[in-house]
């Protein structure tokens, strides 16, 4: 059985390191990157600047750049998406941002994302911006966080706000990602939305939605998609097979010291669900590459 190179929808990185974290470090370089890949069986990912979120962050990534390291480590970088706010232009709720996202698409960008301004899903200024990623075909990658003293687009337990958005805009296509996105994969609380649930898992409301709303689709990087879909594996391989068709592989590096993260064992949980047959060939051969290169090669 021939096992797959991962594609990483879910990757960042800087031509160099302006600014570092109170920890020390910063994120990571090309070459850093690359290095990981290797270690574990990841082809090429897609580069997902953050210009225009700085929350939570010491430094940046601009669109700029991201476009100039794929031009310049094609290897490592295949793809990036556009970091545009839902305040760009006229900072309101009818600024035109088909202008800005029409640019961008011509520049080579293959969606939005991570989107993480920490405003409500249906809040007039996201509404509008949705709107205008549909028009123009731009899927978009969220990161869920709290209002205030958090980053992410807000939700309550749930996802109520979520489910809305779902429905008005059934022509996007969502990825969903971070803590509590994938904490609700099965039933939780306040509490335990905020970081990584243990074992068994009854089943919540990322399945109920994935299976109402067909432009729901699953970010599986960092530690809370790797957690999601490991905790309880029985449960695990039985979503990655329901869901085969809008999963993604991810890792979210954003640090040199990722290399030895919990989220790199993903890869190879995937390869071992597949050597064992708790999950088709079809389904790991999706996840693994083949829906990211049907959304980024469109």
């Amino acid at each position: 059985m021939e096992l797959l190179p991962k594609i990483d929808i879910h990757v960042h990185a800087v031509p160099e390191v302006l600014v570092r974290r109170g920890r020390g470090d910063g994120y990571p370089l090309p070459a850093e990157v690359r290095a990981i890949y290797d270690a574990y069986g990841i082809e090429k990912g897609v580069l997902l600047p953050d210009g225009c979120y700085p929350e939570g962050s010491s430094d940046i990534c601009s669109p700029r750049e991201a476009r100039a390291m794929v031009r310049d480590w094609p290897e490592t970088f295949g793809w990036w998406f556009a970091p545009l706010s839902c305040a760009a232009g006229g900072n309101s709720p009818d600024t035109d941002l088909s202008w800005y996202l029409q640019q961008y698409r011509d520049a080579g960008a293959r969606g939005v994302g991570e989107i993480s301004e920490n405003r409500y899903f249906d809040d007039p200024m996201m509404l509008n911006l949705f709107r205008h990623c549909e028009a123009c075909g731009m899927p978009v990658l969220f990161h869920i966080g709290r209002l205030g003293g958090d980053y992410g687009i807000v939700d309550d337990l749930g996802l109520p706000r979520l489910e809305k958005v779902l429905g008005m805009f059934p022509g996007l296509k969502f990825l969903g990602h971070s803590q509590k996105f994938w904490a609700e994969i099965g039933q939780t609380d306040e509490a335990s939305r905020d970081g990584y649930p243990a074992g068994k898992v009854i089943p919540g409301r990322v399945p109920e939605l994935m299976r109402k709303y067909p432009n729901l689709c699953g970010d599986l990087s960092a530690g809370s998609g790797y957690n999601a879909v490991t905790r309880d594996p029985g449960f695990g391989w039985a979503f990655l097979e329901e869901f085969q068709d809008r999963l993604y592989f991810g890792t979210d590096i954003c640090a040199p010291c990722n290399m030895h993260s919990d989220m790199m064992k993903l890869s190879a949980f995937l390869d071992d669900a597949v050597q064992r047959g708790k999950i088709s060939y079809a389904a790991y051969e999706k996840i693994s590459r083949g829906n990211a290169l049907d959304l980024l090669e469109r």
